[in-house]
Order: C-alpha cells, then sequence, then structure tokens
C-alpha cells in the first residue's frame, strides 16, 4: 500500500474517533436536583421557579440567584452569572443547565419556555 493511502486512512479514522468523542460530551442529560447532586455532571433540569422564595440580580457581579422547583418536587438554589432573562417573570416553565457545586446549583445557561399567550391561535 502507498504511503499517502495509509496516512489518509489513518487521519480518517483520527476524524471519526474525535468527531465521536466530541458528540459524546457534548451531548447533556436531562435529570433532577437529586440525582444531579449524587452524579455531580453536568446535566440539564426543567421546572418552576419558585417566586415565593428569594431571588436577587447583582448588577456589580452580573449573578442572577433564585430557587428552582424540578418535576419530580425537588427545590435548589440556581446562581446564573448573566442577566435575569426577559420572559423569566412569565415563562412557566425553566430550564437550567449546570451542575451542583456545594448544595448550589451552578447554571451555565437559563432557557425559558415562552407562556402559550405568545403562540398563535389556530383557527379552522
Amino acid at each position: 500500500m502507498k504511503k499517502k493511502y495509509l496516512i489518509g486512512i489513518i487521519a480518517g479514522l483520527a476524524f471519526i474517533v474525535l468527531a465521536i468523542y466530541s458528540f459524546d460530551t457534548s451531548k447533556i442529560e436531562y435529570s433532577d436536583f437529586a440525582t444531579a447532586r449524587k452524579e455531580g455532571k453536568t446535566v440539564q433540569i426543567i421546572g418552576s421557579w419558585i417566586k415565593e422564595m428569594p431571588y436577587n440580580y447583582d448588577s456589580q457581579k452580573n449573578e442572577f440567584v433564585f430557587h428552582l422547583k424540578d418535576e419530580k418536587n425537588g427545590i435548589a438554589e440556581v446562581l446564573y452569572h448573566g442577566g435575569k432573562p426577559n420572559n423569566f417573570d412569565i415563562a412557566p416553565m425553566v430550564v437550567v443547565k449546570g451542575k451542583f457545586v456545594g448544595e448550589r446549583f451552578i447554571a451555565k445557561e437559563v432557557l425559558t419556555k415562552c407562556p402559550s399567550k405568545y403562540e398563535g391561535n389556530l383557527q379552522k
């Protein structure tokens, strides 16, 4: 076999291995707070904001702290290094991506589900 074909095959295999590894490390599973505490890895959690509990946005540090209740009624304090999402106050559901550091869930991303009033009305 010629040397350039062998180099091409090795480069192709290296690319395939790298692609599989990148896909595997970029996927983030959905979880709940109890499981996320035990496993200590980055997860996504769907829940609802507990408006009755204290929350705060610190503009000096650009930090938003709030409490979230997951789908299994687990509650955790969430710290997000970023601004409060625009429709956070009216969103029925919130998705946080991150992991626990101590007793606090550190979110890398906070996504809100738009309320149904923003969805178009379908009429027949």
